[in-house]
Protein backbone atom coordinates (compact mmCIF):
# COMPACT_ATOMS: atom_id res chain seq x y z
CA UNK A 1 0.00 0.00 0.00
CA UNK A 2 1.26 3.26 -1.11
CA UNK A 3 2.58 5.51 1.89
CA UNK A 4 3.40 2.50 4.08
CA UNK A 5 7.40 1.63 4.59
CA UNK A 6 9.14 -1.35 2.67
CA UNK A 7 9.72 -4.48 4.25
CA UNK A 8 13.06 -5.42 3.89
CA UNK A 9 15.02 -8.63 5.31
CA UNK A 10 18.28 -6.32 6.11
CA UNK A 11 16.56 -4.26 8.44
CA UNK A 12 19.04 -3.50 11.24
CA UNK A 13 18.62 -4.06 14.96
CA UNK A 14 20.13 -1.76 17.52
CA UNK A 15 21.05 -3.12 20.44
CA UNK A 16 19.76 -1.59 23.78
CA UNK A 17 23.09 -1.64 24.70
CA UNK A 18 24.85 0.79 22.70
CA UNK A 19 24.55 4.59 24.17
CA UNK A 20 23.08 6.66 21.70
CA UNK A 21 24.66 10.68 21.16
CA UNK A 22 22.90 13.82 22.48
CA UNK A 23 22.06 14.48 19.26
CA UNK A 24 19.95 11.60 18.71
CA UNK A 25 22.30 9.61 16.39
CA UNK A 26 24.15 6.77 17.96
CA UNK A 27 27.97 6.70 17.67
CA UNK A 28 30.11 4.66 15.52
CA UNK A 29 31.98 1.63 16.55
CA UNK A 30 34.96 2.54 14.92
CA UNK A 31 35.30 6.60 15.84
CA UNK A 32 37.69 7.39 18.16
CA UNK A 33 37.02 8.74 21.20
CA UNK A 34 37.74 12.51 20.55
CA UNK A 35 40.67 14.39 22.14
CA UNK A 36 41.86 16.83 24.09
CA UNK A 37 43.43 19.38 22.38
CA UNK A 38 47.56 19.56 22.63
CA UNK A 39 49.00 21.78 25.35
CA UNK A 40 50.32 24.58 23.01
CA UNK A 41 46.69 25.16 22.54
CA UNK A 42 44.74 24.69 25.74
CA UNK A 43 47.29 27.40 27.13
CA UNK A 44 48.96 26.40 30.59
CA UNK A 45 47.28 26.17 33.50
CA UNK A 46 47.58 28.93 36.12
CA UNK A 47 49.97 27.17 38.33
CA UNK A 48 52.24 26.26 35.11
CA UNK A 49 51.97 30.41 34.26
CA UNK A 50 53.53 30.89 38.04
CA UNK A 51 55.96 28.22 37.82
CA UNK A 52 57.47 29.26 34.23
CA UNK A 53 57.54 32.74 35.69
CA UNK A 54 59.34 31.28 38.84
CA UNK A 55 61.81 29.81 36.76
CA UNK A 56 62.35 32.92 34.41
CA UNK A 57 62.80 35.31 37.50
CA UNK A 58 65.38 32.50 38.65
CA UNK A 59 67.56 31.83 35.49
CA UNK A 60 67.75 35.62 35.04
CA UNK A 61 68.75 36.13 38.72
CA UNK A 62 71.36 33.33 38.19
CA UNK A 63 72.66 35.08 34.75
CA UNK A 64 72.99 38.43 36.32
CA UNK A 65 74.51 36.88 39.44
CA UNK A 66 77.46 35.04 37.22
CA UNK A 67 77.93 38.41 34.96
CA UNK A 68 78.65 40.31 38.39
CA UNK A 69 81.20 37.80 39.37
CA UNK A 70 82.60 37.90 36.24
CA UNK A 71 83.05 41.35 35.82
CA UNK A 72 84.92 41.38 39.73
CA UNK A 73 86.98 38.67 38.38
CA UNK A 74 87.69 40.29 35.45
CA UNK A 75 88.73 43.75 36.89
CA UNK A 76 85.96 45.13 34.50
CA UNK A 77 83.89 47.67 37.01
CA UNK A 78 84.83 51.50 37.85
CA UNK A 79 86.07 52.88 40.71
CA UNK A 80 86.11 56.53 41.25
CA UNK A 81 89.34 58.70 42.81
CA UNK A 82 87.69 57.99 46.07
CA UNK A 83 87.86 54.37 45.85
CA UNK A 84 83.87 54.96 45.44
CA UNK A 85 82.71 51.62 43.87
CA UNK A 86 78.85 51.19 42.95
CA UNK A 87 77.94 48.31 41.77
CA UNK A 88 79.46 46.60 45.07
CA UNK A 89 77.73 48.88 47.18
CA UNK A 90 74.33 48.61 45.26
CA UNK A 91 74.46 44.88 45.03
CA UNK A 92 76.34 43.58 48.06
CA UNK A 93 76.20 46.34 50.48
CA UNK A 94 73.11 47.96 50.67
CA UNK A 95 71.28 44.58 50.23
CA UNK A 96 72.90 43.50 53.41
CA UNK A 97 71.27 46.40 55.31
CA UNK A 98 68.03 47.02 53.15
CA UNK A 99 66.54 44.11 55.51
CA UNK A 100 67.53 46.56 58.34
CA UNK A 101 65.89 49.70 56.83
CA UNK A 102 62.68 48.60 55.50
CA UNK A 103 61.51 45.51 57.67
CA UNK A 104 63.67 46.07 61.09
CA UNK A 105 63.27 50.32 61.68
CA UNK A 106 60.67 50.77 58.97
CA UNK A 107 62.07 53.92 57.69
CA UNK A 108 60.16 56.42 56.46
CA UNK A 109 61.38 59.36 54.69
CA UNK A 110 60.04 63.04 54.62
CA UNK A 111 60.64 66.54 52.52
CA UNK A 112 62.87 63.80 49.62
CA UNK A 113 61.80 66.36 47.07
CA UNK A 114 64.58 69.40 48.79
CA UNK A 115 67.59 67.02 47.99
CA UNK A 116 68.98 67.94 44.39
CA UNK A 117 68.85 65.72 42.00
CA UNK A 118 71.48 65.86 39.88
CA UNK A 119 73.91 68.72 41.40
CA UNK A 120 75.90 69.12 44.47
CA UNK A 121 74.68 69.41 47.55
CA UNK A 122 75.81 69.60 51.67
CA UNK A 123 73.07 67.01 53.50
CA UNK A 124 73.65 68.33 57.24
CA UNK A 125 72.24 65.70 59.84
CA UNK A 126 72.55 64.97 63.44
CA UNK A 127 74.45 61.97 64.93
CA UNK A 128 73.07 59.11 67.21
CA UNK A 129 72.93 55.60 68.11
CA UNK A 130 75.98 54.76 70.17
CA UNK A 131 76.65 52.74 67.15
CA UNK A 132 76.52 54.92 63.61
CA UNK A 133 73.79 53.02 62.16
CA UNK A 134 72.14 56.22 61.29
CA UNK A 135 74.92 57.14 58.35
CA UNK A 136 73.88 53.43 56.88
CA UNK A 137 70.08 54.30 57.29
CA UNK A 138 71.15 57.88 55.67
CA UNK A 139 72.58 56.25 52.33
CA UNK A 140 69.66 53.80 51.98
CA UNK A 141 67.22 56.14 52.13
CA UNK A 142 68.87 58.56 49.61
CA UNK A 143 69.93 55.48 47.23
CA UNK A 144 66.53 53.32 47.03
CA UNK A 145 63.95 56.37 48.14
CA UNK A 146 65.25 59.63 46.05
CA UNK A 147 63.95 59.71 42.84
CA UNK A 148 67.29 59.87 41.12
CA UNK A 149 68.95 57.45 43.70
CA UNK A 150 71.66 58.99 45.14
CA UNK A 151 74.59 58.33 46.37
CA UNK A 152 75.81 60.07 49.24
CA UNK A 153 79.48 60.28 49.98
CA UNK A 154 79.82 60.28 53.97
CA UNK A 155 82.67 62.49 55.73
CA UNK A 156 83.99 59.61 58.70
CA UNK A 157 86.09 60.66 61.72
CA UNK A 158 89.64 59.53 61.22
CA UNK A 159 88.99 56.08 63.64
CA UNK A 160 86.86 54.78 60.96
CA UNK A 161 89.90 54.88 58.51
CA UNK A 162 92.35 53.81 61.07
CA UNK A 163 90.14 49.99 60.97
CA UNK A 164 92.05 48.54 57.97
CA UNK A 165 88.38 46.40 57.08
CA UNK A 166 85.67 49.07 58.43
CA UNK A 167 87.77 51.68 56.56
CA UNK A 168 87.97 49.55 53.23
CA UNK A 169 84.46 49.04 53.25
CA UNK A 170 83.94 52.90 53.54
CA UNK A 171 85.84 54.11 50.74
CA UNK A 172 83.64 51.32 48.86
CA UNK A 173 80.89 52.57 49.64
CA UNK A 174 81.74 56.20 48.58
CA UNK A 175 82.96 57.55 51.76
CA UNK A 176 85.74 59.61 52.77
CA UNK A 177 87.83 61.38 55.35
CA UNK A 178 86.26 64.63 56.95
CA UNK A 179 88.66 66.95 55.66
CA UNK A 180 88.49 69.71 54.00
CA UNK A 181 90.64 69.12 50.64
CA UNK A 182 88.46 66.22 49.69
CA UNK A 183 84.78 67.97 50.89
CA UNK A 184 85.54 70.48 48.62
CA UNK A 185 86.61 68.26 45.67
CA UNK A 186 83.50 66.34 46.09
CA UNK A 187 81.26 69.05 46.00
CA UNK A 188 82.71 70.74 43.06
CA UNK A 189 82.03 67.74 41.04
CA UNK A 190 78.12 67.92 42.04
CA UNK A 191 78.56 65.26 44.33
CA UNK A 192 75.56 64.63 47.28
CA UNK A 193 78.35 65.17 50.54
CA UNK A 194 77.02 63.92 54.11
CA UNK A 195 78.19 65.31 57.29
CA UNK A 196 77.35 64.68 61.18
CA UNK A 197 79.16 67.72 62.70
CA UNK A 198 78.57 66.18 66.54
CA UNK A 199 80.51 63.86 65.68
CA UNK A 200 81.37 61.35 68.60
CA UNK A 201 79.75 63.39 70.84
CA UNK A 202 76.59 62.95 69.23
CA UNK A 203 76.66 59.35 68.19
CA UNK A 204 77.78 58.90 72.32
CA UNK A 205 75.81 60.75 74.25
CA UNK A 206 73.71 59.14 77.25
CA UNK A 207 69.80 58.40 76.86
CA UNK A 208 69.19 61.22 78.80
CA UNK A 209 70.58 63.98 76.46
CA UNK A 210 68.22 62.38 73.63
CA UNK A 211 67.29 64.47 70.54
CA UNK A 212 69.36 67.36 72.14
CA UNK A 213 71.97 68.34 69.72
CA UNK A 214 75.48 69.04 71.20
CA UNK A 215 78.18 71.19 69.82
CA UNK A 216 78.86 71.60 65.68
CA UNK A 217 82.21 71.99 66.01
CA UNK A 218 84.08 74.88 64.09
CA UNK A 219 81.86 75.17 61.02
CA UNK A 220 84.23 73.64 58.49
CA UNK A 221 81.20 71.72 56.32
CA UNK A 222 79.75 75.41 55.97
CA UNK A 223 82.76 76.72 54.78
CA UNK A 224 83.19 74.01 51.96
CA UNK A 225 79.74 74.20 51.06
CA UNK A 226 80.52 78.21 50.58
CA UNK A 227 83.56 77.85 48.43
CA UNK A 228 81.51 75.04 46.03
CA UNK A 229 78.20 77.80 46.16
CA UNK A 230 76.23 74.31 46.84
CA UNK A 231 72.78 74.50 49.15
CA UNK A 232 73.06 73.28 52.71
CA UNK A 233 70.17 70.42 52.84
CA UNK A 234 69.09 70.13 56.84
CA UNK A 235 68.56 67.04 57.83
CA UNK A 236 67.23 64.81 61.13
CA UNK A 237 66.85 61.47 61.98
CA UNK A 238 64.68 60.17 64.36
CA UNK A 239 64.59 56.33 65.75
CA UNK A 240 68.46 55.78 66.24
CA UNK A 241 68.27 57.03 69.64
CA UNK A 242 66.15 54.60 71.08
CA UNK A 243 68.02 51.53 69.58
CA UNK A 244 70.98 51.19 72.21
CA UNK A 245 70.19 53.20 75.23
CA UNK A 246 73.15 54.59 76.76
CA UNK A 247 72.78 54.40 80.52
CA UNK A 248 76.65 53.99 81.20
CA UNK A 249 80.25 54.40 79.67
CA UNK A 250 83.04 51.70 80.55
CA UNK A 251 85.56 54.69 80.37
CA UNK A 252 88.81 52.84 81.78
CA UNK A 253 88.29 50.13 79.35
CA UNK A 254 87.33 52.38 76.15
CA UNK A 255 90.60 54.18 77.24
CA UNK A 256 92.28 51.09 77.29
CA UNK A 257 91.09 50.06 73.26
CA UNK A 258 91.83 53.05 72.25
CA UNK A 259 87.89 54.08 71.81
CA UNK A 260 85.93 57.21 72.48
CA UNK A 261 83.49 55.59 74.71
CA UNK A 262 82.55 51.84 75.21
CA UNK A 263 78.72 52.12 75.99
CA UNK A 264 76.90 50.47 78.60
CA UNK A 265 72.90 49.87 77.99
CA UNK A 266 70.22 47.63 78.95
CA UNK A 267 71.56 44.88 76.99
CA UNK A 268 74.81 45.23 76.65
CA UNK A 269 77.65 43.62 78.01
CA UNK A 270 75.19 41.94 79.91
CA UNK A 271 73.66 39.81 76.98
CA UNK A 272 76.96 39.11 75.24
CA UNK A 273 76.66 39.36 71.61
CA UNK A 274 72.77 39.11 71.96
CA UNK A 275 73.17 42.95 73.42
CA UNK A 276 74.54 44.37 70.26
CA UNK A 277 71.57 43.12 68.30
CA UNK A 278 69.57 47.08 67.81
CA UNK A 279 65.75 47.74 68.95
CA UNK A 280 63.46 47.72 66.57
CA UNK A 281 62.41 51.31 66.71
CA UNK A 282 60.56 53.13 64.29
CA UNK A 283 62.27 55.99 62.23
CA UNK A 284 61.90 58.67 60.27
CA UNK A 285 64.18 60.88 58.50
CA UNK A 286 63.18 64.37 56.92
CA UNK A 287 64.60 66.79 54.52
CA UNK A 288 64.47 70.47 55.52
CA UNK A 289 64.06 73.24 52.70
CA UNK A 290 67.88 73.87 51.51
CA UNK A 291 69.94 76.76 53.01
CA UNK A 292 71.60 78.52 49.83
CA UNK A 293 75.06 79.41 49.82
CA UNK A 294 75.68 80.62 46.21
CA UNK A 295 75.11 84.15 47.29
CA UNK A 296 78.36 84.14 49.43
CA UNK A 297 81.72 84.74 47.80
CA UNK A 298 83.88 81.98 48.09
CA UNK A 299 86.37 84.05 50.08
CA UNK A 300 83.65 84.59 52.82
CA UNK A 301 84.81 81.29 53.78
CA UNK A 302 87.15 82.80 55.82
CA UNK A 303 85.17 84.88 57.53
CA UNK A 304 85.12 83.27 60.87
CA UNK A 305 81.93 85.29 62.06
CA UNK A 306 80.08 84.61 58.94
CA UNK A 307 80.67 80.72 59.07
CA UNK A 308 79.65 80.33 62.41
CA UNK A 309 76.30 82.35 62.45
CA UNK A 310 75.69 79.91 59.22
CA UNK A 311 76.09 77.08 61.71
CA UNK A 312 73.98 77.97 63.92
CA UNK A 313 71.38 78.65 62.04
CA UNK A 314 71.88 74.95 60.25
CA UNK A 315 72.01 73.81 64.02
CA UNK A 316 68.43 75.36 65.18
CA UNK A 317 66.64 74.21 61.92
CA UNK A 318 67.52 70.83 62.34
CA UNK A 319 66.86 70.98 66.27
CA UNK A 320 63.20 72.25 65.19
CA UNK A 321 63.19 69.53 62.95
CA UNK A 322 64.05 66.93 65.23
CA UNK A 323 61.09 67.93 67.46
CA UNK A 324 58.50 68.23 64.71
CA UNK A 325 59.41 64.63 63.39
CA UNK A 326 59.73 63.31 66.89
CA UNK A 327 55.90 64.18 67.18
CA UNK A 328 54.83 63.02 64.07
CA UNK A 329 56.51 59.61 64.80
CA UNK A 330 54.48 59.14 68.09
CA UNK A 331 55.79 56.48 70.24
CA UNK A 332 59.30 54.49 69.49
CA UNK A 333 57.86 51.25 69.40
CA UNK A 334 54.68 50.70 67.61
CA UNK A 335 52.03 49.36 68.55
CA UNK A 336 54.07 47.54 71.54
CA UNK A 337 53.87 50.95 73.56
Amino acid sequence: MAGEPAETDDAQVIPITRARSPHGSPPSEHEPPPSEPPPSERGAAPDEDGDHDHDRDRDRGLAELLAFLRRRITGEYEVDEFGFDPELTDKVLLELIRPLYRHWFRVETVGMHNVPGDSGALVVANHSGTLPLDGLMLQVALHDDHPERRAVRLLGADLVYQLPLLGHLSRKTGHTLACRDDADRLLRKGELVGVFPEGFKGVGKPFSERYKLQRFGRGGFVASAIRAGVPIVPCSIVGAEEIYPKVGDLRFLARALGLPYLPITPLFPWLGPLGLVPLPSKWMIGFGEPIRTDQFDPADADDPMLVFNLTDQVREVIQQQLNELRLQRGHAFPPFF
